[in-house]
């Protein structure tokens, strides 16, 4: 993997900003741009969050994970509104190819949810105009307020065919997800399979709080990020962060190049 493009992957950050500035302040150099793997929890606009990369100069990119919303509506507007965060807005990956340092990155946001979709199963949604008629076969077990909050949970941090399908019919380097492809133990051969029909090189992901590179025996290669850690383009740590969890025993198919 070429490593020119100076970018940074900074896995789950869960509210800890503050190993990110330690890492940033203890670089040699700077990176060029950041991309967050999902799972920041923006208590503030991410525009407000992210003063120690943008004020470095270091431009911002972003996917959204499974805990993204745990704060309901105020906290995914924090992260996805545009009217909040007129610098980082635009850093949206999810659903799109970005040119970044001349690499082309794309990204995907949150996880599977049985509901919408188990990755061992058919899809029980495709979109998500589906989803209102869905839940109205809960009947009144539910009350309005609480299909509203699933509602919203479901289209923004589940994985939907829609999007999957829609990036598989586009060209990219470096595909972005919070949920694993198949290089976990956890992860989905989804994933795996849609990185290889994007022409990506490399998969990136977050979520297991694991730092490793793997190469698949097709030649695609995989790079997990831990918790608030920073890690290159070409899989070296640039900083620590949260203590790794066990990767565990990779799948036949791939090959453990490296776990931190």
């Amino acid at each position: 993997m070429n490593a020119d493009p100076n970018i940074v992957f900074i896995g789950d950050i869960h509210r800890d900003w503050a190993s990110v500035e330690r890492g940033l302040a203890a670089l040699p150099q700077l990176p060029d741009a950041a991309v967050l793997m999902g799972d920041i929890e923006c208590t503030a606009p991410l525009d407000v969050l992210a003063a120690p990369l943008l004020s470095r100069g270091v431009e911002v990119f972003w996917i959204s994970g499974n805990h993204d919303n745990d704060g309901g509506p105020e906290m995914w507007s924090n992260l996805a509104d545009p009217a909040r965060n007129p610098r980082t807005a635009g850093g949206a990956l999810h659903g799109r190819v970005v040119e970044i340092g001349g690499l082309r990155v794309a990204g995907l946001n949150g996880i599977f949810r049985p509901r919408v979709w188990h990755p061992d199963r058919a899809p029980g949604l495709h979109r998500r105009d589906e989803l209102p008629e869905n839940l109205a076969k809960l009947g009144d077990s539910l009350r309005p307020e609480h299909v509203a909050a699933l509602t919203h949970s479901l289209s923004t941090i589940a994985i939907w065919p829609e999007d999957v399908d829609a990036l598989a019919a586009l060209r990219a380097d470096v595909l972005v997800v919070h949920d694993a492809p198949c290089s976990h133990p956890d992860g989905h051969a989804v994933l795996t399979g849609l990185a290889e029909a994007m022409g990506a090189r490399l998969v990136v992901h977050g979520h297991h709080h694991v730092s490793y590179r793997a190469v698949h025996r097709s030649g695609l290669h995989a790079m997990g990020v831990a918790a608030a850690w920073g890690m290159s383009l070409a899989g070296a740590p640039l900083w620590r962060g949260e203590p790794p969890r066990i990767l565990g025993r990779l799948r036949p198919d791939w090959t453990g190049l490296a776990a931190y």
